[in-house]
């Protein structure tokens, strides 16, 4: 369904039919505190829009919670661990509690870096050259192979939590150490000078991309969440046949995950003109400063909509 199709769908949802709707956020990832805000937000969005919904705090009572309460779909808007990688998805499918955004598979692998990395390069998708650290000597390693500035990710987090850019061996061995206390699994991959980008997908669609800036040396946890300095470029200021080859490789690269019902992608771009996709993002955040929203808003869709949008999807698929 385009945006357009859904805009004239819209008028004739009737919000009751969505049942009584779980708004599952907070958790206990890294990522707690941007949940916590973006499931504020949706559980907003979704009660003012006349949806019978109600939040959960993910704790360690969940499973009795989800046992006890009627519920007849969730709305998952946890980031990170525990919610965007599958475990939480394969919890509500064996309660038989339909839910929005992708599968197991789908979430499991997307919260996995390397292994997006590695689908993604078997399929002939340009994603920066990398390797993963485990010692110092894989430090020293992967400084000759890949060369400096590298910029170190733990494998297994959101929300730039634990990346770092280096210049050096010393300090690659220190930021390793340091994302090394986030993930067992921590990746290092070739920086790429150049423009960065983000591209929303919503129901099969591709929404408007947003060019980044920061004063930063990255789009860090800062930039995205807390500043108010970070630029936002929409229409992001490509030529029309290099936005829509971005767009192309877009839905190919979330094809091959097997992203479903929503996500964001981000890509930077070379000095050459050259596109490489870095990670998708399965639940993306839903606050002040996200993209998702900003992306839905330039393609004509206000944020109430967009989380009708998200949760339609749901009743669709495994309704």
């Amino acid at each position: 369904m385009t945006v357009a199709q859904y805009q004239a769908l819209h008028s004739t949802l009737d919000p009751k039919a969505f049942g009584r709707v779980a708004v599952l956020y907070g958790g206990t990832s890294a990522e707690r505190e941007v949940s916590l805000k973006s499931g504020a937000a949706v559980l907003d969005a979704l009660q003012s829009g006349g949806v019978d919904a109600f939040g959960i705090d993910v704790g360690d009572d969940l499973l009795t919670r989800l046992q006890q309460e009627r519920i007849d779909r969730a709305f998952i808007i946890l980031h990170g661990r525990g919610g965007e990688d599958g475990s939480m998805q394969g919890l509500l499918e064996c309660l038989g509690i339909p839910y929005t955004g992708s599968g197991i598979l789908a979430s499991a692998l997307a919260m996995d870096k390397l292994r997006t990395k590695q689908v993604w390069q078997s399929l002939g998708i340009p994603t920066p050259r990398h390797a993963v650290l485990g010692s110092e000597n894989d430090c020293f390693s992967a400084g000759q192979e890949l060369g400096f500035p590298l910029i170190v990710k733990p494998a297994h987090e959101g929300s730039s939590i634990g990346m770092a850019k280096v210049n050096s061996v010393q300090e690659l061995v220190t930021a390793w150490k340091e994302a090394a206390t986030y993930d067992s699994q921590v990746l290092v991959e070739q920086w790429i000078h150049g423009p960065e980008y983000t591209i929303s997908v919503l129901r099969g669609q591709v929404l408007p991309p947003i060019a980044l800036g920061t004063p930063h040396v990255f789009y860090d946890y800062d930039a995205k969440y807390l500043a108010n300095d970070t630029q936002y470029r929409i229409p992001c200021g490509l030529s029309s046949d290099r936005e829509q080859e971005l767009v192309e490789l877009t839905a190919r690269a979330c094809d091959a995950i097997g992203i479903e019902g929503w996500g964001r992608l981000d890509v930077m771009q070379d000095e050459q003109g050259r596109f490489w996709l870095l990670e998708v993002n399965t639940a993306p955040g839903m606050t002040d400063h996200s993209l998702v929203p900003m992306a839905a808003r330039a393609a004509g869709l206000d944020f109430q909509q967009l989380v009708l949008a998200i949760l339609a999807d749901s009743v669709e698929k495994r309704g």
